[in-house]
Formats: C-alpha cells, sequence, structure tokens
C-alpha cells in the first residue's frame, strides 16, 4: 500500500513539471508548481523514524509556499501593468518574478534552504531534489532572462558553490553546493542558448544520478564514512574517484563536456572576465572533490569489525555499474564520433 502511494505521489510530481513546461499562462505555470511542491512533500517525509527528515521537509515547503506566494502576487500585479503601462515598475516585477524562481531553483544568493534540506533527505529524494525539481523553475526562467540580473547570480551561484563546499563534512550538503556551482553554469549557458542549457542539464542529472547511486549502496553520508567503502572493494573507491572528477568538469571525463562547449561559446562571444571567473571558481571545486576523493582513494583504512550495514543491491549495482562507465568514458567516446562524422 505504502509503495503504490509513493508511486502516485510520482507520477503527480512529473505531472506537475510537465504542466508547468507546457503551460502558455503565468497562471498555468504556478498550479504547475503548486502539484509538483504538493506531491514531493509526501515523498520527503517517507521515512518518518528521522527527524531531520520532518525538519528538511518543513523547511522545504515554507521556502516553495513562500516562493509560490510572491510569484503569484507578482503574476497578478503584471496583469495590471499590462494595463497602465508603467515601465519601472515592470522592471521591478519582472525582476521580482524571476527571484522567485531563483528561489525555487535554489540558485544563490536565494539558497538559503538548500543545503539545510538537502541535510535531512535520503539519497533517492536528495537526487530528485538536485536534479528533477529544477526543471521546472528553469524552464520559466529561460523564458524570461534578464542579462544583467543573472551576471550576478551567476557569479554569487558559482563563488557561493565553490566556497561552500571547502568546510563541510556532510557529502549531502558538499553535493549542495556542488549543485549550486552547476546551476551557476546552466545560467551561464542559459545565456547563449536554451540547447546548450538542456544538454548542461543532462548531463550533469546523468553523473549525479551516478554518483549518488554509489552513495546509497554504501550508505555513505559523512566523510568519516570512506572506510565504509575503501576498505571493501578497491574497484568501487576507483570507480568513486573518477566519478568525483568527472563531476568536477575535469577532461577527459563526461563532465567535461557541457562546460567546455560552454567555455567555446563564451570565447566566441568575446566575454573573457566572465570565462576566467568561472573556470577560477570551478578549480575551487575541484579541490573539495580531489579532497573526498583522496579519502576514498588514496587512504588505506583497516576494516573494523562494526562496518555500517549497507544497502546493496545488485539491479543498482549493475545500473550504477553502466552509468559509471559512460561517465567515466562518455568524452572519449563522443571525441571518436566527432572524429570519424
Amino acid at each position: 500500500m505504502k509503495k503504490n502511494s509513493n508511486n502516485i505521489f510520482l507520477i503527480m510530481l512529473i505531472f506537475g513539471t510537465f504542466m508547468t513546461i507546457s503551460s502558455t499562462s503565468w497562471l498555468g505555470a504556478w498550479m504547475g508548481l503548486e502539484i509538483n511542491l504538493l506531491s514531493f512533500i509526501p515523498l520527503m517525509i517517507d521515512n518518518k523514524k528521522n527527524l531531520l527528515t520532518s525538519e528538511s521537509s518543513l523547511k522545504y515547503f515554507l521556502t516553495q509556499a513562500f516562493a509560490s506566494s510572491i510569484l503569484l502576487f507578482g503574476v497578478i500585479l503584471l496583469m495590471f501593468l499590462y494595463q497602465y503601462n508603467t515601465l519601472l515598475i515592470f522592471k521591478f516585477n519582472e525582476i521580482l518574478i524571476l527571484s522567485t524562481l531563483l528561489i525555487k531553483s535554489g540558485a544563490a544568493p536565494f539558497h538559503f534552504w538548500f543545503p539545510e534540506v538537502m541535510e535531512g533527505l535520503s539519497w533517492i529524494n536528495g537526487l530528485i531534489l538536485m536534479t528533477w525539481q529544477k526543471i521546472a523553475p528553469l524552464m520559466l526562467i529561460s523564458y524570461n532572462f534578464m542579462y544583467n540580473f543573472f551576471m550576478i547570480t551567476i557569479i554569487l551561484s558559482m563563488l557561493i558553490g565553490s566556497l561552500g563546499g571547502l568546510n563541510q563534512s556532510s557529502i549531502r550538503k558538499l553535493m549542495a553546493f556542488s549543485s549550486i556551482n552547476h546551476l551557476g553554469w546552466m545560467l551561464l549557458a542559459m545565456m547563449n542558448s536554451e540547447m546548450l542549457w538542456s544538454f548542461y542539464f543532462l548531463i550533469y542529472s546523468f553523473m549525479t544520478t551516478s554518483i549518488i547511486l554509489m552513495f546509497k549502496n554504501f550508505n555513505l553520508f559523512y566523510f568519516n564514512q570512506i572506510f565504509n567503502i575503501s576498505s571493501m572493494n578497491p574497484i568501487n573507491s576507483f570507480f568513486m574517484f573518477l566519478n568525483l572528477l568527472s563531476l568536477g568538469g575535469l577532461p577527459p571525463f563526461l563532465g567535461f563536456l557541457p562546460k567546455w562547449l560552454v567555455i567555446q561559446t563564451l570565447t566566441n562571444m568575446n566575454q573573457f572576465f566572465l570565462l576566467t571567473i568561472s573556470v577560477c571558481l570551478t578549480l575551487i571545486t575541484l579541490f573539495f572533490y580531489l579532497r573526498l576523493s583522496y579519502s576514498i582513494f588514496m587512504l588505506n583504512y583497516q576494516k573494523s569489525s562494526w562496518m555500517l550495514k549497507n544497502n546493496f543491491n545488485y539491479k543498482t549495482q549493475y545500473i550504477s555499474l553502466i552509468l559509471n562507465f559512460s561517465s567515466i568514458g562518455g568524452l572519449v567516446f563522443i571525441s571518436m564520433i566527432y572524429m570519424i562524422l
């Protein structure tokens, strides 16, 4: 019965997202966002024994409800502004609407809720929050892009996403700050092409799914649990090490491909200042990925008699293995196909 109810909420979650991105009016988009919100809350509180889950679901609900109310207010105000044609208030209202969408997506400087909510979620719910829940707000943002306003958001997202992950001992919070940094790159890609940010989001979701399935399989939540994978199988450690480097955007892994396309586009547009800032801040994210990778791959732990129980599933292991190979060697295969064509 519980599994069936979760499936219903998951279908409603997908329906709400598709309703938002296919809507032709702001009211329809708002309704889709509300359906998406109300269907995700029951999925978040699936584990009632964990107090952090209840706290995270409450924080998520309050933040998203606040953003939805401001969005509805902005949409209603927009209808009146069209009648009176007041340009100054119209620009302010447009910034107000875009700010609420940035709150919903978790971009800086509206990221205050995102790491705290991630800390209390299971890995699967965290994966949904970092990937699927960003689709609807980002699609609405791409319809109403403001260059000057988003320049600040892009730089702050990359800066906070990079520096925020340096002092973290929680892997879930580290992944949250990593998501904020990648969100800055998606907005940067959105400045140039809708196809480019969609491709970046697809690759990012693919890499995040790959690494989170490994975290889930080995029940990893904190840095001091890294011995749980290090003392089991060196192959798993190696895959984790390479996947983290791929998520950080290091060549020749698949994670470098969308960044490569964004860098090439910015070079053609002669935006070298923004390009330099983006690359330098991404190098900081590579530092804390390497810090985690060093703990996984380089340190030799003694196997303990009180090892944590793993959520090991052979079906999930095979899916994770396929994703790992694709994430690690994807750029090499794509480069070979490009050379042949």
